[in-house]
């Protein structure tokens, strides 16, 4: 089976838990590697064909702290030609819906420029927001979890969203 990389950035843990969660029911560590990007080189997103980005937004639709710090100085030398990439991100729809997934929105527009081709959009429904820059064509544009206000929904939503990537993954 194909292995995925999975590169996660966390503050409180919570990226971090449903990194874990999307691990598992992708079926482990043999399949999906994570991979904390306050710890990658560019170098480390070379070895998958198949990548997941997660980041939440932080203050008013800002990249988590880890991730900005990636975006400005790294990013850029990373290849993402014929490469998929699947993003999901954490946030509070509530307490942000002014841009609720804002860096998920900010992260695929510059991957995607970098030759990312972007799977795994994910319907608005069932969402209770403003605006965000995670919405492309009418979805977000990877799998969107608010932990704050809707954690009861979480474990489905990632069942869902594995099945899919693992057709769009072909894995």
């Amino acid at each position: 089976m194909s292995r995925i990389g999975l590169f996660y950035g966390s503050t409180t843990g919570k990226t971090q838990s449903v990194a874990e969660m999307i691990q598992e029911a992708f079926g482990g560590d043999s399949v999906v590697t994570l991979h904390d990007i306050a710890e990658v080189e560019a170098s480390d997103f070379d070895q998958y064909q198949n990548i997941i980005i997660a980041c939440p937004t932080w203050d008013i639709g800002e990249l988590q702290a880890d991730w900005n710090g990636y975006y400005d100085d790294e990013l850029d030398g990373v290849s993402f030609t014929g490469k998929k990439v699947a993003y999901f991100g954490t946030g509070d729809q509530i307490g942000y819906s002014d841009n609720f997934q804002d860096a998920m929105g900010i992260l695929e527009e510059k991957i995607s420029s970098s030759g990312g081709k972007t799977v795994g959009y994910w319907p608005t429904d069932g969402y209770d927001f403003n605006e965000s820059k995670g919405v492309k064509n009418g979805k977000f544009v990877g799998l969107a979890l608010d932990e704050d206000n809707q954690s009861e929904l979480t474990e489905k939503r990632i069942q869902q969203w594995v099945t899919q990537l693992k057709s769009e993954f072909g894995v």
